[in-house]
């Protein structure tokens, strides 16, 4: 995940400052050579990283923090502030256009992953009841125009193309296009090169002047660290960008290009690719990556997930199951399915407040592979077996084992675990509205029991 290393170190900084009890001016201007190192290590700007560190010190040492009851708390609430308005203190929308369509250009460096993201955006408008039409105007790399009809059919958006011709004719008629058969938005899908040059923007700048965008949305490659900050900076002073998508959030990334865009070009990230996924898309709200990279979780982000992903009707269900003590094998196995639409359950358990640093990196992937190994095991057993698992006799628990890649052992724990939950939900069913508040919660949350979900 990133911004992990930067987290850690910015903890440990923290750690140190609630272990002092009272601050002293020393006390937080060695705090904050740390945060300056960390935020240098994770590919901040310089410059940015200096003021920021400036701007955090002159606020932390008045006498207003230092004398409170709890100083550190209050400069990490100070840090959280400056975080915040350092990646644009607000979630920045789309601009909508008042007429029909509203015209979206992506640009971006060739490998930055713009025609993947022009169907993520697809997508993520789609759920929002639009009706994007995806415009193939990348007419140079081999493969392009296909690229977007294969990415575009999976996310369920219809490619305009005309071949291999003037990207300014062609995106010209897609406009046309888009009125004739009542699609809002337009989503340009633009050339790119391996490097910034006089004819990649001569031919960007034709497509907006021409077509005059609404938006124009620069996608960058945030592994790419300060060098992605370094094109933004160049193609805002060339074409003048409206904003950024950040692609590879959920890598191995130190973090620096979203830490620094905002402040180098003045425009907004407004939205951040979190995996491979064509889902995994999600606007960028600032006040809730600030949390995330100190470690207090990101509840709302997780909460919005949860909404998206888990099915209200089939939650529902689950909740009058666990109430008449009818829950079993197979709803266990499609809350589970459930819940991993949500992500990584590393990705999942990162925006729970208090977690982070609770749960190791290898915790969490033994967490996946627990669940994983539990959907096997249910799949291996017949309908019968998974409506009463009482009748799960010692000669099918071989028979599931070995059906199943396990061990008796392994079938013996979930049977276990599982009769456990169903003594607690009849524990539940006889305590009035607090049991009901409580099956709610579980059957919301995916079931929440001795297996962890």
């Amino acid at each position: 995940m990133a911004f992990e290393g930067l987290s850690d170190k910015l903890s440990a900084a923290f750690k140190k400052l609630r272990s002092k009890g009272k601050l002293s001016e020393a006390d937080v201007k060695e705090a904050m050579r740390e945060v300056r190192l960390a935020l240098l290590e994770a590919d901040v700007n310089y410059k940015v990283a200096k003021d920021f560190v400036k701007s955090v010190t002159e606020r932390a040492i008045g006498s207003d923090v230092l004398t409170s009851l709890t100083p550190a708390q209050q400069v990490i609430k100070i840090v959280n502030d400056e975080l915040t308005t350092l990646m644009g203190a607000e979630n920045s929308r789309i601009n909508f256009s008042s007429k029909i369509p509203t015209i979206i250009m992506m640009c971006g460096l060739q490998g930055s992953g713009k025609t993947t993201h022009s169907a993520k955006l697809a997508k993520f408008f789609k759920k929002q009841g639009k009706r994007p039409l995806l415009v193939a105007c990348d007419v140079y790399r081999p493969a392009a125009i296909d690229q977007l009809k294969v990415v575009g059919e999976k996310v369920g958006a219809p490619v305009f193309e005309m071949g291999q011709i003037d990207p300014v004719t062609i995106a010209k008629k897609a406009i046309s296009h888009a009125k004739d058969y009542g699609h809002d938005i337009v989503i340009l899908d633009t050339a790119g090169r391996l490097h910034i040059d006089e004819q990649l923007m001569g031919e960007l700048k034709n497509i907006k002047s021409e077509l005059k965008p609404n938006e124009i949305l620069l996608v960058i490659d945030s592994m790419t660290g300060q060098d992605a900050v370094n094109v933004a900076k160049s193609f805002d002073e060339a074409l003048g960008i409206d904003g950024v998508i950040l692609t590879k959030l959920d890598g191995d990334t130190r973090g620096g290009a979203a830490l620094s865009v905002r402040a180098v070009t003045g425009k907004p990230i407004k939205f951040v690719g979190m995996g491979e996924k064509l889902e995994d898309l999600e606007p960028f709200y600032p006040d809730r990556m600030a949390s995330r990279i100190l470690g207090m979780g990101d509840v709302l982000t997780l909460i919005d997930k949860a909404q998206e992903q888990l099915d209200l009707g089939k939650s529902e269900k689950m909740a009058q199951k666990l109430k008449e003590n009818s829950f079993d094998l197979d709803d266990l196995l499609e809350q589970m399915k459930q819940i991993r639409k949500m992500g990584p359950l590393s990705q999942v358990l990162s925006m729970l407040p208090g977690v982070k640093g609770a749960i190791k990196d290898e915790e969490a992937e033994q967490g996946e592979a627990q669940l994983r190994q539990i959907e096997t095991i249910i799949n291996s057993m017949t309908k019968a077996e998974r409506a009463k698992p009482a009748i799960v006799n010692p000669s099918r628990k071989r028979r599931i084992a070995a059906g199943s890649g396990t061990k008796v052992e392994d079938v013996n724990r979930l049977l276990r675990q599982f009769e456990q939950m169903q003594k607690m939900m009849k524990q539940f069913s006889g305590m009035g509205k607090k049991g009901k508040r409580m099956r709610g919660m579980m059957s919301g949350m995916g079931g929440g029991s001795p297996f962890g979900l």
